[in-house]
């Protein structure tokens, strides 16, 4: 098993536990000795003394059958035994035996290690190859994708979503065709050069136009789908000596030109801020800025902007969208921290975290992710030292295993719960899908 999940094997022991049959006297008898019947029933003396006769009477039935099977067996072998006293006892023998015996178990479930260790040495060549098998799924990926696009193209062309059941585009993430942005870079390293083609068209045709004229888009959404998802299709066309996976679509200073429009506008989050934490929302027409209702920001939201404004930096030349970027992880740095560990909401206003909810759920998730990532993404730069990100992110994930991650009882899970009133406080056994990713950067 994969050395980062030793607790994997728990998972498919707990499977297999789960799914194997069981006959009904023993789901009688663990039901008996593990329901609250059973501990009502031996609370007082009548349970106690009903308990004890239920016991000796299975006692004497068993008593009684055996010695009445060994003296027809004596019987018979000396001649005196009849054939109807042999097929009677034989017959309650049979049905002595069936109360008793054990259940059938279905084979085991294997876990995706196990299945390919078991598979190299079964020889049977009928099997499809590991290879065949990446395969086989890599083309029910892409199928699966081209199916939504489909679906996508047909009914919602140029809005942020679609709804399936009423098959209706709707702007969601302000209306700057959200769908065909994020899902270029996925087509161009799927190799769908239609879609590459579609895609690609639309934004060099409208998205330019909606930006101008569009109002009120949350920085952060904003920042991670469509500025990312233009300067991914920057990189993965060709522009700057990147990767040239897409044959079809605009040239990559399409994609950069409609990106530093874009990121221009964004930057009036950190530019209106009193603080280096930027505001929430943004409208993009006149390029200004204003919070969230209640004043407050995300601690994710706030520091989930970096890798993308680093990178625009990188490739334009023009350092304004690095350095305001920088300035909040620079500002998160010096606050307060419980163990590494920080509240999932932070005022623009004061600079300051706001409440006491630690969590690697929503609003909380990608602050911990891209402390590592950004630095992977800026260590070998001669921009500055920016080593105290790594420490930060060290002293965080020493700080979730102390404070986040339990086990289950009595299974012994892992998984990573909440402190929704702070580290002196409860642990919530909540974890929604968004803490999965933390696997990922958790080392075990």
């Amino acid at each position: 098993m994969s050395k980062s999940l030793p607790y994997s094997m728990r998972d498919v022991h707990y499977d297999n536990a789960k799914f194997r049959h069981r006959s009904l006297f023993k789901v009688v008898t663990q039901t008996l000795l593990t329901s609250n019947t059973r501990r009502e029933c031996l609370s007082c003396s009548t349970g106690k003394f009903l308990g004890l006769l239920m016991i000796f009477g299975l006692a004497c039935l068993m008593l009684t059958q055996t010695n009445k099977a060994h003296s027809v067996s004596d019987g018979l072998a000396k001649g005196i035994g009849t054939n109807g006293e042999h097929k009677e006892v034989t017959d309650v023998g049979i049905r002595f035996k069936k109360l008793f015996r054990r259940a059938p178990r279905l084979p085991p479930r294997l876990s995706p290690d196990e299945k390919i260790i078991h598979r190299n040495f079964t020889g049977k060549l009928n099997e499809p190859n590991v290879e065949e098998q990446w395969k086989a799924r890599q083309q029910n990926v892409k199928d699966a994708f081209t199916h939504a696009w489909s679906g996508y193209k047909k009914f919602a062309m140029g809005y942020d979503e679609l709804m399936p059941v009423s098959r209706l585009g709707v702007d969601g993430l302000g209306g700057l065709g959200a769908t065909v942005v994020d899902a270029l870079d996925t087509a161009m390293i799927m190799g769908l050069d239609e879609v590459v083609s579609e895609a690609g068209s639309w934004i060099e045709s409208h998205l330019l136009d909606r930006i101008r004229q569009k109002g009120q888009v949350n920085l952060f959404e904003t920042t991670i789908r469509v500025l990312g998802g233009l300067l991914s299709a920057y990189h993965l066309s060709g522009g700057d000596q990147g990767m040239t996976l897409a044959q079809k679509g605009p040239k990559p200073t399409i994609y950069l030109d409609i990106a530093k429009n874009l990121a221009d506008r964004l930057l009036s989050a950190f530019t209106s801020s009193p603080t280096a934490i930027p505001f929430s929302d943004v409208v993009l027409r006149d390029s200004s800025a204003h919070s969230a209702p209640g004043g407050l920001s995300s601690t994710s939201e706030v520091s989930t902007l970096q890798l993308e404004f680093n990178y625009l930096s990188a490739i334009s030349g023009d350092p304004k969208y690095s350095t305001e970027g920088m300035k909040v992880l620079a500002h998160l740095k010096t606050l307060p921290k419980t163990e590494g560990l920080v509240p999932i909401y932070i005022s623009p206003h004061s600079g300051e975290f706001s409440g006491e909810n630690i969590r690697l759920g929503s609003r909380g998730d990608s602050y911990y992710e891209y402390l590592i990532k950004v630095w992977l993404q800026l260590r070998d730069t001669q921009d500055g030292n920016f080593t105290y990100l790594h420490d930060m992110y060290e002293e965080a994930m020493r700080g979730v295993k102390h404070m986040l991650v339990q086990k289950s009882i009595p299974s012994e899970l892992v998984f990573v719960g909440e402190l929704p009133v702070g580290p002196k406080g409860y642990l919530s056994p909540k974890m929604d899908h968004l803490v999965c990713s933390a696997f990922s950067i958790l080392e075990f």
